[in-house]
Parts: structure tokens; sequence; C-alpha cells
């Protein structure tokens, strides 16, 4: 018999190619609490969509997704976040992208994810100002941009520590299309 859980709020996150995944995903391992490092480094485009919407989102994000290519980005800085660290995105087309949901489920938007979004990875949280300093200057003497693509987006149930996926969806539209 499977197993049944409660429900629990979505989290929508945009895809980062191998590469890119596996470089973040090397940061995090080196500078996250690894008590706290339980999930794969990632961009949340929403925190806590409702989960009444799941089957909506998951339609509209595999609609998103079939007629979206490859968006292009570029990581451009390392970003303070007060008690930790990331690397800022700058995405246009992401950002449009991600207005197109927001339009979609307005009015079941949380507060958070009202607020204007900031795309980026986080690589170290939950540290002291000095440590999340210490860990900006060092990468930052050695920041060079990085520019890719996003792959897809994915959908996720948050239930307190390690998410459950939800779905996942590969942009498939073409360039200039």
């Amino acid at each position: 018999m499977a197993a049944s859980f409660p429900p629990a709020p979505l989290i929508v996150t945009a895809t980062l190619p191998g590469d890119v995944q596996a470089w973040a995903d090397h940061l995090r391992a080196a500078h996250f609490l690894p008590d706290r490092n339980f999930l794969k480094a990632h961009v949340t485009l929403f925190h806590a969509l409702p989960p009444m919407v799941l089957e909506e989102a998951r339609s509209m994000l595999a609609t998103l997704a079939g007629g979206t290519a490859p968006v292009a980005a570029r990581i451009d800085a390392v970003m303070d976040l007060g008690g930790g660290t990331a690397l800022r995105i700058a995405s246009p087309d992401m950002l449009d992208l991600r207005a197109q949901i927001a339009d979609h489920f307005h009015g079941m938007l949380s507060a958070q994810d009202q607020s204007k979004p900031r795309l980026h990875i986080t690589v170290q949280n939950k540290v002291t100002r000095a440590q999340a300093r210490v860990l900006q200057g060092e990468l930052a003497a050695g920041f060079v941009p990085r520019d890719f693509s996003f792959t897809g987006l994915a959908l996720h149930h948050y239930r307190g520590g390690p998410w459950d996926g939800a779905g996942q969806w590969s942009f498939r539209g073409r360039h200039g299309a």
C-alpha cells in the first residue's frame, strides 16, 4: 500500500543544467552546514503554492515548458543573504516566465511569493554574519560570471525536510520560434 501524506505546500524551481548543478552542489557541500544540507542546489521560483493547486500547477508547468526554449541566464555576482551566501542569477526571461505563473495563481501566493524575486543559488545559510562575509570575500576574489541556460521547471512538495518530487518538465520549445 502506498504511503499517504498530508497536503504540503508546493515549491516551484527552475532546473539547472548538469554542469552547473554539479558545480553548485559541490559549493553547497563545501560551505553549507552539514546537518542542514539535505537539498541539492536549486533556484526557487515559488516557495509555497497551496497544495490544492497541485494538478493545476502540473498542467501549467508542463504547458509552459513544452513551449519554452531553454532560458538564458548568467550567474553574475556573489550575493549577501545576511546569515548566508548565494550566487546571484540574472535572467530576464526566467523572471518573465515566473511572472506568467504568478499571474495565473494570483490571489493564492504567499507574501514571500508576492515579493520581487531575486533569483539565486544558496551555497551557505544559517551561519553568523562574520562567517558569511568571509565566504563572500573568498568567492568574490575568484569570481567569474558564468552563462548557462535553465533546462526546465520542477515541482516539489515541502514537508519540512528533503523535498518530495511532484513533477519535472524540460523546456522543449525552439530558440527563435
